[in-house]
C-alpha cells in the first residue's frame, strides 16, 4: 500500500500559535492529583500555591469536594492520577482555563474499500468557574471541533460506520465528522455534608451519563488521531442535542441519571438542534484508589440513527480505567471497555476494546489498541437498511513524538499503523489489503 503522506507533514509548517503573554506566565502544563487520602478535607474553595502561577488555583472538582483531576468529559470520571492540562488563570471571582488540540492528518486506508484524505480535526475548549462561600460552585464549558472543516464524508476509516454524510445514505468505513459545537454546558454543585455532594448538569450540546469518558479526553486514547470502530457502543452519545444529568457523589462513588436526546446529529455539522428530552440512563462510578476508575452505564435511547427513526435502543456500558505514574513527569494508562446495543428486534450487537498509552517522559507517547465489534452496518441489506451480522476486529499501534516550542504550545509529529481482520464472507468486498495507517502533526496549547 503506497501512503501518501508528505503533503501533510509540508503542511504542517505554517501553523504556529503565539500564546497570550499573560497566560504564559500562569500556565501549567498538567496538574497533579491533590493527596486522595486528604480530599474530603478540602472545601469547595480550596486552592493550590503553585508558584509559577499568577493566582490560586482550585484543586477540588466543579463536581464535588474531590481532586480536579477526577474529571473527564460531561460528567464522567477518570482516575485521580490523571493529567489536567489546560492554561488557567483567574478573572475577579471566576477561574478560567483554555485547552486545545489540532491535528493536521493523512490518513491512507488499503483496499477496494479504502482511500485517503487529509484533514484537520481536534478541539478547543474554554471554562468559567466560580466557588461561592457555602461550598458550592458554578461551571461553564464550551468546546468547539474544527472536524465540519473536513466535509460531510468524514475521514476514511476502515470498519467505521455511523451518521451520514447526506440525509439519505449512512456512513461505511469512514468516521463522520463531529460537530462545530462538542458542548456548551453549565454544573451547579453543592455539598450536603462533608461526604456528600449533589450536581446538576445542562449541556446543549452536552454528554449524558452513559459510558466511560469520550475517547478524546482519554488518556489511553488522546494520543492517537484515530477514532475507535467501538465510538458508536461506548460514547458516541458525547454530542448530545440536550441533556439534563442529576448526579450524587460520596467519597469515591457517583451515582447520575440523565434524561437526554436520542437522535445523533445530522449532516448539518454547524447547527445547534433541537433538545427533545426523550431518552434516559444511569451510570454508577467508583474509583477505589487514585489508580482505578471503573463504571457501569444502562441507557433508552430513543430513535438513535436519522436513517431509521422507528428504530429504538437499550445501550449497555461497562468500562475500567487503570492510571499510573512514572517518574515526575511520565505515566502509562490503561482503558478496558464494553459496550452492547439491543434494537426493537432484540438483536444485540456487542463491541469492546482495550486501548493504552504510555509516556515515559514529557516528550514521548507510544498508544495502542485492539477493538472487536459485532456489526451489521458494513454491507447493505437487501433493499437497504443493515444486512448481515459481522464480526470484525482492529489493532493499531503508534508513537507521538512532541517538543516544548513556547511556555503554552507544544508540537508534536506522529504516525499509526493499523491491521483489520474482517470475516472471510467479507473477503471479496475488502480484499486482501486492509491495513491502514495515519502520520500527523499536533500543536497543543495546554
Amino acid at each position: 500500500m503506497a501512503v501518501r503522506y508528505l503533503t501533510a507533514l509540508m503542511c504542517g509548517a505554517c501553523l504556529t500559535v503565539v500564546a497570550p503573554a499573560t497566560m504564559a506566565q500562569e500556565s501549567h502544563d498538567h496538574h497533579p492529583p491533590a493527596d486522595p487520602h486528604a480530599r474530603h478535607d478540602m472545601g469547595a474553595d480550596a486552592r493550590s500555591a503553585d508558584p509559577h502561577a499568577g493566582h490560586d488555583m482550585p484543586l477540588t472538582s466543579v463536581l464535588g469536594g474531590y481532586p480536579m483531576t477526577r474529571d473527564a468529559s460531561g460528567t464522567a470520571w477518570q482516575p485521580d492520577l490523571s493529567e489536567h492540562g489546560g492554561i488557567h488563570w483567574g478573572q475577579g471571582d471566576w477561574s478560567l482555563m483554555a485547552h486545545a488540540v489540532l491535528d493536521l492528518v493523512h490518513s491512507d486506508q488499503g483496499g477496494p474499500r479504502g482511500d485517503a484524505k487529509t484533514f484537520v480535526a481536534g478541539m478547543i475548549m474554554g471554562s468559567a468557574r466560580r466557588d461561592f462561600a457555602d461550598g458550592a460552585t458554578l461551571n461553564l464549558r464550551g468546546m468547539i471541533s474544527p472536524d465540519p472543516l473536513m466535509g460531510k464524508e468524514g475521514y476514511p476509516l476502515l470498519l467505521a460506520a455511523g451518521e451520514t454524510a447526506d440525509g439519505v445514505t449512512p456512513l461505511v468505513d469512514r468516521q463522520h465528522p463531529h460537530d462545530l459545537f462538542m458542548e456548551l454546558s453549565a454544573s451547579y454543585a453543592r455539598p450536603v455534608s462533608d461526604r456528600d455532594s449533589l450536581f446538576v448538569y445542562v449541556g446543549l450540546p452536552g454528554e449524558p451519563a452513559f459510558g466511560p469518558p469520550a475517547f478524546m479526553h482519554r488518556m489511553s486514547a488522546m494520543a492517537s488521531p484515530e477514532a475507535p470502530i467501538t465510538h458508536h457502543w461506548l460514547d458516541s452519545t458525547h454530542i448530545t442535542f440536550g441533556v439534563v444529568t442529576l448526579g450524587w457523589v460520596r467519597d469515591g462513588f457517583k451515582l447520575e441519571t440523565s434524561a437526554f436526546r436520542g437522535r445523533e446529529p445530522d449532516q448539518d455539522r454547524y447547527d445547534i438542534e433541537s433538545p427533545d428530552l426523550d431518552s434516559w440512563s444511569v451510570r454508577a462510578s467508583w474509583n477505589p484508589s487514585p489508580e482505578w476508575s471503573l463504571q457501569v452505564s444502562w441507557a433508552a435511547v430513543t430513535a438513535p440513527e436519522q436513517l431509521e427513526p422507528d428504530e429504538d435502543e437499550t445501550r449497555m456500558s461497562a468500562s475500567a480505567i487503570h492510571t499510573r505514574r512514572i517518574g515526575s513527569t511520565g505515566w502509562w494508562s490503561t482503558t478496558l471497555a464494553w459496550g452492547a446495543k439491543t434494537n426493537d428486534h432484540d438483536e444485540t450487537k456487542a463491541g469492546w476494546a482495550l486501548e493504552s498509552a504510555f509516556s515515559p517522559d514529557d516528550r514521548w507517547t507510544l498508544f495502542g489498541r485492539f477493538e472487536r465489534i459485532e456489526t451489521d452496518e458494513l454491507v447493505p441489506g437487501h433493499g437497504g437498511g443493515h444486512g448481515d451480522l459481522y464480526t470484525v476486529s482492529k489493532a493499531s499501534v503508534g508513537a507521538l513524538r512532541e517538543w516544548q516550542v513556547r511556555p503554552n504550545v507544544r508540537f508534536g509529529v506522529g504516525g499509526l499503523y493499523s491491521v483489520n481482520w474482517v470475516p472471510a464472507a467479507l473477503d471479496p468486498v475488502y480484499g486482501p489489503d486492509t491495513d491502514g495507517g495515519m502520520v500527523f502533526i499536533r500543536l497543543r496549547l495546554n
